[in-house]
């Protein structure tokens, strides 16, 4: 009856995904979240014998992701020709379990005119810059590892003892990455300034979560932080930053510097606890989205699903994503991705008769393989 969860190998996953998808941890949020949509299991007999595309277009109002086989297993992100048999139940994100209702129409209203074809990304080679260190660095570097095209390198930025050893045993353990470390104060600014920041990618702020009292750790984080936002005001050059905090009160502090990613190391690993402890179940799931093989949740380009500026329906950013086996579950709108009242932006399950008109900087939220 024990479920165990590996709580810094899911926080060094999720730090490792998020610094690449700008908007990556308010999606995760939302969905361990009881406050907004959640993951939920629903049998369905109705659709005995159809395809997972086809659940997948019957639900206004609900996001199929899987399905939960009758064996128990569950499989995310089927190919979208998996047929239901009998006693398969659909895995969906919804307001409530009382919100996954089938519709009536079952012919949903595609503009097909307005999908496009976006050519498949490679792992290219990217530059990541983590700034301190706690017990979670190496697993992050490791997870960043599975991404990355090889060529890539990886700078760390920290100060205390027993960190050069760990490194030296992480660069053979690196297969795309080469690593470097530097000794400094990450909230020095002088240091930051000498780091050339515009030439990283990613730039990744840990707490020394395991040598400092955490608040001590969250306010030298906090201080750092405002560095690197001052600096991209003053260089122009965006940034994409997560950076974890220990207490979930500053984070209110946090968001004064316009950061669109946080990942609250304990607020995350209690509100998964959470959603367990109602539904054990739901750790398939957890596992499947988080790790790095499978299909996971990415934020891509919206042009690669629909042309901007035309006004369309979810139901045709669904069809586009599953002609490409994948999977829609939401948007985020570049316009609001500095708002922290609009959530950055990220809008998941959204209902799939609304219309909106995209830019081309706004991006789709899908279940994929890459």
């Amino acid at each position: 009856e024990v479920t165990l969860v590996h709580t810094e190998d899911l926080i060094s996953r999720v730090i490792a995904q998020s610094c690449r998808q700008s908007g990556l941890s308010v999606v995760y949020t939302e969905l361990l979240d009881f406050d907004g949509d959640e993951i939920y299991f629903q049998d369905e007999p109705a659709l005995k014998g159809r395809s997972f595309k086809d659940a997948v277009m019957s639900y206004e109002d609900s996001a199929i992701i899987g399905i939960k086989k009758n064996d128990g297993t569950a499989v995310i992100n089927p190919p979208m020709d998996t047929v239901f048999v009998s006693g398969d139940k659909v895995i969906a994100i919804s307001k409530d379990d009382d919100t996954i209702n089938l519709n009536s129409n079952s012919t949903p209203d595609i503009d097909s005119a307005a999908i496009t074809s976006g050519k498949p990304v490679n792992a290219g080679v990217e530059h990541t810059l983590i700034l301190g260190w706690n017990s979670k660095a190496c697993s992050i570097a490791k997870e960043l590892d599975n991404y990355l095209g090889n060529g890539s390198t990886l700078t760390i930025v920290a100060e205390g003892d027993g960190i050069e050893g760990r490194i030296g045993q992480l660069k053979s353990e690196l297969k795309n990455q080469t690593t470097e470390l530097l000794s400094g104060n990450i909230s020095d600014r002088a240091l930051l300034d000498s780091l050339k920041l515009e030439k990283y990618n990613h730039i990744i702020l840990l707490c020394y979560s395991d040598q400092m009292p955490e608040q001590e750790a969250d306010s030298k984080s906090l201080i750092t932080l405002l560095h690197l936002r001052n600096i991209e005001q003053k260089t122009g050059h965006d940034f994409t930053i997560v950076s974890e905090m220990m207490d979930i009160r500053n984070k209110e502090l946090a968001e004064v510097t316009e950061a669109d990613d946080f990942i609250i190391s304990n607020k995350l690993i209690s509100l998964m606890l959470s959603q367990l402890s109602e539904n054990k179940d739901l750790k398939a799931v957890f596992d499947d989205l988080f790790d790095s093989d499978g299909s996971e949740i990415y934020v891509k380009p919206v042009t690669d699903y629909v042309t901007a500026g035309t006004a369309v329906n979810f139901y045709t950013l669904c069809e586009s994503a599953a002609l490409k086996g994948e999977t829609a579950i939401g948007y985020r709108l570049n316009e609001f991705s500095h708002n922290v009242n609009k959530a950055y932006g990220v809008v998941v399950n959204p209902k799939k008769s609304e219309k909106v008109t995209f830019t081309d900087k706004d991006k789709l939220i899908v279940i994929a393989e890459d």
